[in-house]
């Protein structure tokens, strides 16, 4: 049997309203068929006897339900928001998100799907922000989108609305809006200008809930698991003690994910949750710069041995076509973003995202806007 993408899209919609097939009941069967098609349509002679009893029974409410009106309304509602589906058997679905614990099994999109490939940092925080909250979030992700990250947050009122906004003032700055409602619905409503800049200038929406979902309270922790699962690092700004931020950074960490605290007064009750993140083993940071730094250090996956003389040969080897051609230009003095952009042939968004691939990989140091070659 043809796969048929839109075919397997539907049937992947149909499986979040079946009875009994949860996260991890999907996740158990898809193990078994790997997509929704095998599930739900197609040949299951070969599988084992206790395997064949589970599709079928699931198979057998698919089959007994008329599921078209249910497909053409939620068709109807992401064509007129402008929105798709990716369901976790896509090659579209974000690696990252593939291996968290009750990963989504379809997530809905508005904007660039690409953005959802490209290394992100998650920046949140309190609503009720200082000034000094709202400068550091605005700052630091401005300068984080400028080094070649996206920056997602989760588009609530105070931080979250200041990063999202710091990372599109940057040079060729995009960012991810996590919402805790369905893709069609805009929460907070004062944030509606917003999210719609965000889609015009290049950044994505991304929800897991269905159309037509309203904020329940409940989906605001499932919220927060997505955008640290979808991020290498996850910055608290500003956090009260009991707070979402925290909930946010726990599941981070539960992720294995780098968590990053920026510390405040002692006499401010929305640093108190910054300072005990830092007590349980954040790394605290008083520059954009640290978080570079430190993710450099995790992310490439270099052990001892680079630091023995190996380098070259174990970060080269990854090295494509047009790495070896910006690593030829950059050659092994300091040289600027601009000289850059000049001597070759990219975008800048291209360009930025290759520089911070590469410094992550540990094949290039960056020095107050300047790249230097390593290897």
């Amino acid at each position: 049997m043809k796969f048929d993408k839109q075919k397997e899209i539907e049937l992947a919609l149909i499986a979040q309203q079946i009875s009994g097939l949860t996260l991890k009941v999907q996740a158990e069967l898809l193990a078994i068929t790997s997509t929704y098609t095998e599930l739900f349509v197609g040949d299951f002679d070969a599988y084992s006897l206790p395997e064949k009893t589970a599709i079928c029974h699931f198979r057998e409410q698919y089959e007994k339900t008329n599921w078209q009106s249910f497909v053409s309304d939620t068709f109807d509602i992401l064509d007129r928001t402008n929105a798709r589906v990716i369901p976790i058997t896509s090659e579209q679905y974000p690696p990252q998100l593939l291996h968290i614990s009750s990963a989504p099994p379809v997530l809905y999109i508005r904007g660039s799907i690409d953005n959802l490939h490209l290394p992100q940092i998650a920046v949140v925080g309190s609503r009720k922000m200082t000034k000094g909250g709202q400068r550091n979030a605005h700052d630091f992700s401005r300068f984080l989108a400028n080094s070649g990250f996206v920056i997602t947050s989760g588009l609530a009122l105070g931080i979250d609305g200041a990063a999202h906004t710091g990372a599109m003032e940057a040079h060729s700055g995009t960012t991810i809006g996590v919402v805790a409602t369905g893709i069609d619905k805009i929460y907070p409503k004062q944030h509606r200008y917003l999210a719609e800049k965000i889609i015009a200038s290049g950044g994505s929406l991304v929800s897991e809930f269905r159309p037509a979902t309203d904020p329940l309270p409940r989906h605001f922790p499932q919220r927060n698991r997505l955008i640290s699962g979808l991020s290498v690092g996850v910055l608290v700004v500003e956090a009260a003690i009991k707070s979402g931020s925290l909930i946010t950074a726990r599941t981070a960490l539960e992720q294995n994910r780098e968590v990053f605290s920026v510390p405040g007064s002692i006499h401010s009750p929305q640093s108190k949750g910054c300072h005990w993140l830092i007590k349980q083993g954040a790394t605290l940071v008083e520059e954009a710069e640290d978080i570079i730094t430190q993710l450099a250090g995790s992310l490439a996956g270099l052990d001892q041995a680079l630091s023995q003389g190996k380098m070259s040969h174990k970060v080269g080897m990854d090295f494509d076509q047009d790495e070896r051609v910006l690593l030829d230009i950059m050659g092994f003095d300091l040289i600027d973003l601009d000289t850059l952009i000049e001597g070759s042939k990219w975008s800048v968004k291209k360009l930025t995202q290759m520089l911070i691939c590469l410094e992550l990989r540990g094949a290039i140091d960056s020095q107050n806007g300047h790249y230097q070659r390593r290897v």
